[in-house]
C-alpha cells in the first residue's frame, strides 16, 4: 500500500522592510516661513487623520505617539503619549530614529503635498532645473521684446515712474523683473490685452483722454466729448483696451496714435 508524503507547510511569506533609515526634512509647501507652525498629529473631528488601506477596504485613523511601534490607532495598545508636530521657520528635521513620525509625514499624513512637502534632492533638482528654464526664457524674451510692450509690462510693476524711464532703464528693469518672476512675465508678455491697456493710460497721462473722477466715463481731453463709459465694476483702462478692439474704438485708437507721433 502506497503511503502519500505528507507536505511541509507553507512558510508564510515574510515581507522585506523596504523603508529607508536616514534623516529627513520637511518643509511648507508654497515657501511659507512662520515662526512656528503646528501640524495635526491626530485625528480630530476638526482635523481628520485617515488612511484608506486598500487591502483591509477601509480608512483607518492615524495618531502620532512617542511610545507606540505604529501611527495606526488600531495597531497602539495600552496608554499613549502624544506628541505635537511643529514646523519652525517652514522646515521640520526629523532624524532618522524617530521612525514612525517620518512614516506618518512621508507616507500617511493627508496634508502632504498639501500644505507640506518631504525635501527630496532628486525633485528638487528636477523643480531648480525647470525654474532655472523658464527664467531663463523670460529673460531672453525680456531682451529682445518691443519698447512698448516692454513698457506695458513694466508698468503693472511700477505704475507710473515708467513714463520718465528712458529706454535702456525699461530694458533693464524688464530683464531684472522677468529673472526674479518668470511665470509672472511670461504670463503678461502673452496678455493680449496688456500693450492697449498701456496705450490707454498713456493717452490719460498725456491728456489725450480724460477720465473722470468716478472713473466712469472717458472723453476727449480737448473738448471733453464722451467716448466711452465704463462697465460697473471693471479696471477703466482695461474696460479702454477692449473697447480699442471695436470698431468705434478702433478709430478712436487710431486718431490717439497720431497725437502721440
Amino acid at each position: 500500500m502506497e503511503t502519500k508524503e505528507k507536505k511541509a507547510p507553507a512558510k508564510a511569506e515574510v515581507k522585506k522592510d523596504t523603508w529607508e533609515y536616514k534623516d529627513r526634512n520637511y518643509y511648507l509647501a508654497g515657501g511659507k516661513e512662520p515662526l512656528t507652525f503646528k501640524m495635526p498629529s491626530r485625528h480630530t473631528s476638526r482635523h481628520p487623520m485617515f488612511w484608506f488601506d486598500e487591502v483591509a477596504g477601509y480608512n483607518r485613523e492615524l495618531r502620532y505617539a512617542t511610545n507606540q511601534k505604529s501611527v495606526f490607532v488600531d495597531e497602539q495598545n495600552g496608554p499613549v503619549t502624544l506628541a505635537h508636530i511643529i514646523f519652525n521657520d517652514g522646515t521640520l528635521f526629523v532624524p532618522k530614529e524617530k521612525v514612525q513620525l517620518q512614516k506618518l509625514l512621508s507616507m500617511y499624513h493627508p496634508a502632504k503635498g498639501k500644505l507640506y512637502h518631504e525635501y527630496d534632492k532628486v525633485e528638487e533638482a528636477v523643480d531648480q532645473l525647470d525654474y532655472l528654464q523658464v527664467e531663463l526664457e523670460a529673460m531672453n524674451i525680456a531682451s529682445k521684446l518691443e519698447l512698448d510692450h516692454a513698457e506695458a509690462i513694466l508698468r503693472v510693476e511700477q505704475g507710473s515712474i515708467v513714463t520718465s524711464m528712458t529706454s535702456k532703464e525699461i530694458k533693464r528693469d524688464l530683464i531684472v523683473y522677468a529673472r526674479r518672476n518668470p511665470q509672472t512675465f511670461l504670463a503678461l508678455v502673452n496678455d493680449e490685452n496688456i500693450v492697449l491697456r498701456n496705450f490707454a493710460i498713456k493717452a490719460k497721462e498725456q491728456g489725450v483722454v480724460n477720465l473722470s473722477q468716478d472713473q466712469r466715463t472717458f472723453t476727449w481731453g480737448t473738448n471733453g466729448k464722451k467716448l466711452m463709459t465704463v462697465p460697473f465694476d471693471e479696471n477703466p483702462y482695461s474696460a479702454m483696451a477692449a473697447w480699442f478692439q471695436t470698431d468705434e474704438g478702433l478709430e478712436v485708437y487710431k486718431s490717439i496714435e497720431k497725437k502721440f507721433k
